[in-house]
């Protein structure tokens, strides 16, 4: 039975946070990783991808306070005197920035422009060089990670150039070193966000191409597992059912055919059982039944198979002209074919006669079941609505033949199937 299996990996980043206060600059944080979308929760976390989601939305918001304000405060206290405005303004700033992030997943967009506004702010107003704003990291690799990317990249722009004008028409001190070094350290910010949701992009990609082909596979499976259960059951049952309906009918004429439907009923019944417990003990991959299990059929049992549906009145005849046997799931599928075929004329065609021929046909081999029933009109169109006819021909398909069912020139009903000899 064919299994899928799919290993998928994690998301995760490094990010680099920007240096904000009196002069600009960068510093290195820890990793981190942003679940969220389709592929959330897939795979071994990493990072913060493990954490509950209220976690994922706190930690953010604790990391900055906790790098930002405290120092903020020792600096108030231990660089002063300031006047209580610039005491209260530096405070303040340094607590926005946290607390921004709150709203960081709802509204990732709004919440970048808002903490680069406040960093801006910051590093214009502030009368000290403060601690790195790395709230403004937070909000930059959670904007690209949720898709505001238009908000981020417009925000720490916008944002940057105003800090450099502004700084520059209050002459404020900075060395072109240092602003260089700030505008590297935003760009790589954004380039390893970036990067990173791209990676995450591409498992997520994969993950739903990996449950496509599971979902592919698991439906062709139910498929096959639905044809080869038809096919036992089908010719079995209706067998047993033609049978108990004469048994039926010459039950007080004929007595001695009634006990000859029977034993073809018990027959039939048995086979039925037999190859039932075949499929099943297959589809369990039970090894303790394997030696008992029935064979799968091949194109020697097509005579056997064609003497029982003479034995139902129908007079079929058979030609065999292959020189070569094609490898058995092929012989599997032609059997399963000639068994739907045959059925089916028993059931719903009326025929008096049938043949069924085997021939090469170059490197294919060509299967033909005749009637001469009622055709399309009575015969088939009632299986078509069922699994009869379709089975067959995905069957077919399966192997690379082609297959055909249609009225015969002369009336009754035809199917011809070709299937390549060698396969794959």
């Amino acid at each position: 039975m064919d299994t899928a299996r799919s290993d998928l990996g994690s998301v995760g980043a490094s990010w680099v946070g920007p240096v904000s206060g009196r002069g600009p600059g960068f510093s290195q944080g820890a990793e981190w990783a942003q679940g969220s979308g389709p592929g959330e929760g897939y795979g071994p976390p990493t990072g913060f991808r493990g954490l509950p989601p209220a976690v994922r939305l706190w930690l953010p918001v604790i990391l900055s306070f906790l790098v930002q304000v405290p120092p903020t405060l020792v600096i108030l206290l231990r660089t002063g005197p300031y006047s209580p405005l610039e005491a209260i303004l530096a405070a303040a700033l340094a607590v926005a920035g946290p607390l921004a992030l709150i709203g960081a997943r709802r509204f990732p967009g709004p919440v970048v422009a808002a903490v680069a506004a406040i960093a801006v702010a910051d590093l214009l107003t502030t009368p000290f060089v403060g601690p790195p704003t790395i709230a403004l990291g937070f909000a930059i690799l959670s904007g690209i990670f949720r898709g505001t990317r238009i908000w981020v990249y417009a925000s720490v722009v916008s944002g940057w150039l105003v800090a450099v004008f502004v700084g520059s028409m209050l002459g404020l001190d900075w060395h072109p070193v240092r602003v260089a070094l700030a505008t590297a350290g935003l760009a790589l910010l954004i380039a390893i966000a970036e990067g990173a949701r791209s990676r995450r992009q591409h498992l997520q990609e994969a993950r739903r191409r990996s449950l496509e082909h599971r979902t592919t596979v698991e439906q062709a499976e139910r498929m096959r597992i639905a044809r080869e259960l038809h096919d036992v059951l089908a010719h079995s049952l209706s067998q047993i059912y033609v049978q108990a309906g004469m048994g039926l009918h010459l039950m007080d004429t004929h007595p001695e055919k009634t006990r000859e439907s029977l034993a073809n009923i018990k027959t039939s019944s048995k086979t039925a059982l037999d190859e039932v417990r075949g499929v099943l003990a297959f589809l369990r991959s039970d090894t303790t039944d394997a030696a008992s299990r029935v064979p799968e059929p091949d194109l020697a049992a097509l005579a056997p198979l064609v003497e029982s549906f003479r034995a139902h009145g129908i007079e079929v005849t058979f030609e065999d002209a292959v020189t070569e046997l094609p490898p058995a799931r092929v012989q599997l599928a032609l059997y399963r074919v000639a068994q739907e075929s045959l059925t089916n004329v028993l059931r719903h065609s009326g025929a008096q006669t049938a043949a069924v021929v085997l021939e090469d046909a170059g490197d294919s081999i060509r299967l033909r079941i005749s009637d001469d029933g009622t055709g399309l009109s009575a015969h088939a169109r009632e299986d078509i609505r069922g699994s009869g006819l379709l089975g067959m021909a995905e069957r077919v398909t399966l192997l690379g033949g082609t297959f055909d069912a249609s009225d015969g020139p002369t009336g009754g009903f035809v199917v011809t199937v070709q299937v390549p000899r060698e396969q794959p």
